[in-house]
């Protein structure tokens, strides 16, 4: 059995050349392409953002690999307009040697020592019914069936910037969960760096510990990774 945190694999993009790209559609909306120039205008495109034209947010986009667990990625894929595609429990078998022969899960960010030690017990068990299962004759989709919302996904997520916008101003309020804020808030803080006009005005659930942040891994390949 393995354990391990939440992350998100973004690729390095020219974040410069996409908002240059945001501001020349947004000024043909006013014909203002006469004060289009070599430096971005970080104040239009947040006067696109204040006056919620987003339309021409929708014109760029940012794909991410989501390492977290089923449970949360339910909540994910009811975000819309994005296009997913996860790690296929029907498909996988983990008892095969790609996946090192073990169940995956992501830790809980939420348990004390004592509950996560109830926790981790009771996914040893599942690991080991799983492959008794598959060792009876059950094929991978059959033997899904006792795995935990703390399996371990991949799940790769493209998504315009205004649904993104969307998808950041719900999943760090305060009332999201835990887990999805645990990915969310530190996409949105890397997001503000970087996308800082498109970004800037929304807020987070400070109180959520840094302790708790998945990792956010910059990476010119989602394969570099493991």
């Amino acid at each position: 059995m393995k354990i391990q945190k939440a992350q998100i694999l973004v690729p390095k993009t020219d974040a410069n050349m996409i908002l240059k790209n945001l501001e020349r559609y947004g000024r043909v909306c006013y014909k203002s392409e006469d004060k289009f120039g070599e430096n971005i205008s970080s104040g239009m495109l947040k006067t696109l953002v204040a006056k919620n034209h987003e339309s021409v947010l929708e014109h760029e986009k940012l794909t991410m690999l989501f390492i977290i667990d089923r449970g949360v990625s339910h909540e994910l894929v009811r975000h819309r307009i994005a296009s997913y595609s996860q790690e296929s429990t029907r498909y996988c078998n983990y008892s095969k040697d790609k996946f090192g022969n073990e169940l995956t899960f992501i830790e809980p960010v939420f348990f004390d020592e004592a509950a996560r030690k109830i926790w981790a017990d009771t996914l040893e068990d599942i690991e080991r019914n799983y492959f008794k299962l598959l060792e009876l004759g059950a094929t991978p989709q059959e033997a899904r069936s006792i795995l935990p919302n703390s399996l371990k996904t991949e799940i790769v997520v493209t998504m315009n910037f205004r649904s993104l916008r969307n998808f950041l101003k719900l999943r760090t309020s305060p009332s999201a969960h835990p887990q999805i804020k645990e990915v969310a808030i530190p996409l949105l803080l890397y997001l503000k760096e970087r996308f800082e006009p498109l970004f800037a005005d929304i807020d987070y659930d400070q109180s959520f510990g840094l302790e708790k942040y998945g990792e956010i891994i910059e990476t010119n390949s989602f394969f570099e990774v493991e």
